[in-house]
């Protein structure tokens, strides 16, 4: 049995390296619990690469809670299939994009799928969307250690690595840990941690007020033994521009939650492209 699975798993990373062949890096978004602002940092992250001149494409693998098309508003979006495959939607700074929400007749509509299903669609994701040449893929995975993270991580072969979401508060950590734990039992690379939510700046008296905790991420990160790749900002302007379906890194680019954004990517983009030092 065993040795059935190993090969059937070796013949799709073989399909699956033959269609992600023009992908240079794979990066992986994941959280232990939901309410962190994984699509939130995932979208940001993906902008940011993009704003530098990079090709990028963002992968919505959260099959209950597809928010990515609003987010970075994309509406009324019919994928076109061709003999070259599944055409993904073009967002801003021209990142191609293929969510589950493309999917559905209005964003009201629930999926009530089972595993199988959802397995499904997350391989024809991968294997049936025409990504083309990118530099960077961007995966949103739904939050927890379920069938879908798990997919993921087995699915694509040469997986570049996987950043966590957390915010400060010890319960979220709880669950980073078992993220952290599950990653490096597949064997994936860790990128490192992103502290979300962490500490709100008085737009008028400049006092920082730590509303959901401080410094989690960071213990968290030591514990570990994996790297903090930073911290983000409360800014109300990252759910309002979110809101209206516009990029939070390029609307309020000056920002310090923008820029603690742009620093994350920074620290990514050191650990993976040879040479660069932001």
């Amino acid at each position: 049995m065993e040795k059935q699975f190993k090969a059937q798993m070796e013949a799709e990373h073989k399909v699956i390296s033959e269609k992600m062949k023009g992908i240079k890096y794979v990066i992986v978004i994941m959280s232990g619990k939901g309410g962190v602002g994984k699509t939130t940092v995932a979208i940001n992250l993906a902008t940011a690469l993009a704003m530098y001149g990079l090709r990028v494409g963002v992968m919505d693998a959260d099959i209950h809670g597809p928010n990515t098309p609003k987010m970075l508003g994309i509406k009324n979006y019919i994928p076109n299939v061709t003999e070259s495959g599944i055409q993904p939607a073009l967002g801003p700074l021209n990142m191609k994009v293929m969510s589950m929400g493309f999917l559905l007749p209005d964003p009201d509509t629930p999926v009530l799928w089972r595993g199988p299903l959802k397995m499904g669609a997350i391989k024809q994701f991968i294997t049936d969307v025409n990504w083309g040449e990118l530099e960077y893929l961007i995966v949103d995975l739904p939050p927890g250690t379920g069938d879908e993270p798990l997919s993921i991580l087995q699915l694509i072969p040469n997986l570049t690595g996987v950043v966590i979401v957390t915010t400060p508060q010890d319960v979220a950590l709880l669950d980073v840990r078992k993220s952290i734990t599950m990653v490096k039992q597949m064997r994936v690379r860790l990128l490192g941690i992103v502290e979300n939510m962490s500490g709100f700046v008085c737009p008028k008296c400049g006092e920082k007020v730590n509303i959901f905790g401080e410094g989690g991420g960071q213990k968290a990160s030591r514990e570990m033994g994996i790297p903090f790749l930073g911290s983000i900002p409360i800014d109300a302007n990252i759910t309002q521009d979110g809101d209206k379906g516009l990029p939070f890194v390029v609307q309020s680019a000056k920002s310090e939650a923008a820029k603690a954004f742009t620093q994350v990517t920074d620290n990514i983009r050191k650990q993976i492209e040879p040479g660069y030092k932001g």
